[in-house]
């Protein structure tokens, strides 16, 4: 080999270097800017803890001092205290909630949000921390006898939801033939069945099962326990690596503890919290 061909190769040799290690450069730049704009890294820098939930018994509810209470109160207290942080709840209306996180309303929805294909495009999940599941109640005169989900899936039954893409699905897939109305919020759906003007409602258990509780001598459950399943999750924004992996690490900490389970336990398999409720 010439002269000439030795010094092309060294020169290739210098400029390949040169690629390789600015690449990597660039690489850990990038990473580190990654983890220097991550949601935890900037709660921990601002001290604070943005949640975004919508209210909904016993996920998230006033106490009679006002306050904030209810499983998902408890998870993201939880979180935002092992963060080293304060929780700031921002009640958020469930049709808008995921806007409001992509526009940086807040830094996390922890409010029951089930994990679905079509949330996904928008937000990232966690893993599952929780299972929930549909259930319903019905009012007593209008469906007397009806004991089975076959039985409201006819022309002419009406079944009020809470805005929802769950219930939603839920009632699509066991009762298409039923008319279906949204309201933006629980109390105005319930009331709809108290009144006559919808025959049952479809929701997340263990909700169903409290609100027959509350009103026995007209409403009825026609299903016992649920007929879904629906994994749960905390949502995030997009392109954010290092938050899910802290919260996925933190779900398998407090999940190894018992501690998820024991308050599962006590917002969902007990009524002892329902004197704190306004």
């Amino acid at each position: 080999m010439d002269r000439r061909n030795v010094l092309i190769l060294c020169v290739a040799a210098a400029i390949l270097r040169l690629l390789v290690f600015g690449s990597v450069a660039t690489a850990g730049e990038t990473g580190q800017n990654l983890t220097q704009e991550s949601m935890v890294e900037k709660a921990l820098r601002r001290g604070v803890l943005r949640v975004g939930f919508d209210t909904f018994v016993p996920w998230a509810m006033q106490d009679k001092n006002g306050e904030y209470t209810g499983f998902e109160i408890d998870v993201a207290s939880r979180l935002a205290k092992d963060m080293g942080v304060k929780a700031e709840f921002i009640p958020t209306k469930w049709s808008g909630i995921i806007p409001a996180l992509l526009t940086d309303k807040f830094d996390i929805i922890i409010g029951g949000m089930g994990i679905t294909a079509e949330r996904n495009l928008k937000v990232n999940f966690t893993i599952p921390y929780y299972n929930s599941g549909m259930s319903m109640f019905a009012n007593t005169e209008k469906c007397k006898g009806w004991k089975s989900l076959e039985d409201f899936n006819k022309p002419g039954v009406v079944l009020a939801l809470r805005m929802a893409a769950t219930p939603k699905a839920a009632a699509a897939k066991f009762m298409p033939k039923a008319e279906v109305r949204l309201f933006d919020s629980e109390p105005q759906a319930v009331q709809e069945v108290l009144t006559g003007r919808a025959h049952a409602m479809v929701s997340d258990a263990p909700f169903p099962a409290h609100t027959v509780a509350e009103h026995p001598d007209k409403l009825f459950l026609p299903v016992k326990g649920t007929f879904t399943k629906e994994p749960i999750g905390m949502a995030v924004r997009k392109g954010d690596p290092d938050t899910l992996n802290y919260l996925d690490n933190w779900i398998r900490i407090v999940e190894a503890e018992g501690w998820l389970s024991e308050r599962y336990h006590y917002w969902f398999e007990t009524r002892d919290w329902a004197g704190r409720i306004k």
